[in-house]
């Protein structure tokens, strides 16, 4: 019986409460409706076929990449080259101890020179055969063999002579030289050491310009572009050299341009993705092999897409909202899914329809979503005058 008095006491409590909190409540609808209405400057989602492009990560590779070998054996005497440096092709970056080389090939010589007196003796043995054959002084049997010795040293002068060219060659092969324009790495074999044909990698040199960048792309994706050469009347994705453009770590946006040069001939089952690969200009030397490189490839066809002032895009932590003028002519808000920026308009993806006004000036004096707006459309050049002025 006791408990009465307490129970009573809190229901009071309790209703006493609740009429606080619903006065709280009316006194800020009052004073939001009382609140003047925004004065922004809006203009309208716009739908306009444009250039789309697909955006993709990928690596800096050399056009060539050599691995220097000797093609003989015998041991460095001399590094020719900085590490490092830019080399031309036929410069001389190794040098072999060429002594045994050149013994060879003065031997090779000496026995062609013997072959050639051979070949000489035995012509000249020919000729008189031939002189006394046809007097009847020798038999026609001498006169063959003759003529056999004469065929046999002629064969063993064009043996000597491919004896000096092989030997001439090895000598040759004594100076590691560089097989094309490029950029020579570090020496992996320094003077002293013994280097093998094949089977020891001196160093090696890279193309510097130009370069590809290789990525890879989606099946949807690599269909879409299919698609879209075969309406443009081309031969399929594989053929079409759609624009690229390129951007680098540290870099804004995409400043460098190239072109698609080469479609794999296959998807990777066990990725559903085909590597593709663009070609860069390099003459100044910026992109170097290996480098995370942000890719953005041209669609040929053009398609409609939604389009806002860049001004308008707002940011709440992570995600991307714009204030149209809603029902009533409140404030309204709409995140968005954003695209690449045309011309100083954002693509939008979603989030807004065409003909949506969109607050592109005087979103600062929005204080909630439903506030009461007083619009007028957006000028660019009277918003520059203005803030001019108040500087």
């Amino acid at each position: 019986m006791n408990r009465h008095p307490l129970t009573r006491l809190a229901r009071a409590a309790t209703f006493a409460l609740t009429l606080a909190v619903l006065a709280a409540c009316g006194s800020e609808a009052q004073e939001h409706g009382s609140l003047a209405p925004a004065q922004v400057s809006v203009a309208p989602v716009v739908s306009r076929p444009v250039a789309h492009w697909d955006e993709f990560t990928g690596r800096i590779a050399a056009v060539e990449t050599v691995e220097l070998r000797p093609r003989v054996s015998g041991y460095i005497e001399s590094v020719n080259f900085r590490e490092g440096q830019e080399v031309k092709k036929g410069d001389v970056l190794f040098v072999l101890d060429a002594r045994s080389y050149r013994a060879e090939l003065d031997r090779a010589q000496a026995e062609l020179s013997r072959a050639r007196s051979e070949a000489a003796l035995a012509g000249s043995e020919l000729a008189r055969a031939r002189k006394l054959a046809a007097e009847k002084l020798i038999s026609a049997e001498l006169l063959e063999q003759r003529r056999a010795a004469t065929a046999q040293a002629e064969s063993g002068v064009r043996a000597a002579e491919a004896r000096v060219a092989s030997a001439r060659l090895d000598l040759e092969f004594t100076q590691v030289r560089a097989p094309i324009d490029g950029l020579a790495g570090r020496a992996l074999v320094t003077t002293g050491n013994l280097a093998t044909p094949d089977a020891t990698v001196l160093t090696t040199v890279v193309s510097l310009d130009p370069v590809h960048v290789y990525f890879e792309g989606d099946e949807q994706t690599y269909l879409r572009y299919a698609e879209s050469a075969r309406e443009a009347g081309g031969p399929g994705a594989r053929a079409a050299r759609n624009p690229v453009r390129v951007g680098l770590a540290g870099e804004e946006g995409y400043p460098h341009e190239g072109v698609l040069d080469f479609l794999d001939n296959h998807v990777d089952p066990r990725t559903g993705t085909i590597r593709a690969r663009a070609v860069l200009d390099n003459a100044d030397r910026r992109f170097t092999p290996g480098l995370f490189a942000r890719v953005q490839l041209v669609d040929t066809r053009e398609r409609e897409a939604l389009l806002v002032d860049d001004k308008a895009i707002l940011t709440d932590q992570d995600r991307r909202y714009v204030y149209i003028v809603g029902a009533n002519g409140t404030a309204e808000r709409r995140d968005v899914t954003l695209g690449r920026i045309v011309d100083g308009q954002r693509v939008v993806e979603s989030g807004v329809a065409a003909g949506d006004q969109v607050v592109v000036s005087g979103v600062q004096k929005i204080f909630f979503p439903g506030m009461p707006l007083e619009t007028k459309p957006f000028d660019d050049a009277t918003v520059a005058a203005t803030v001019a002025g108040s500087r």
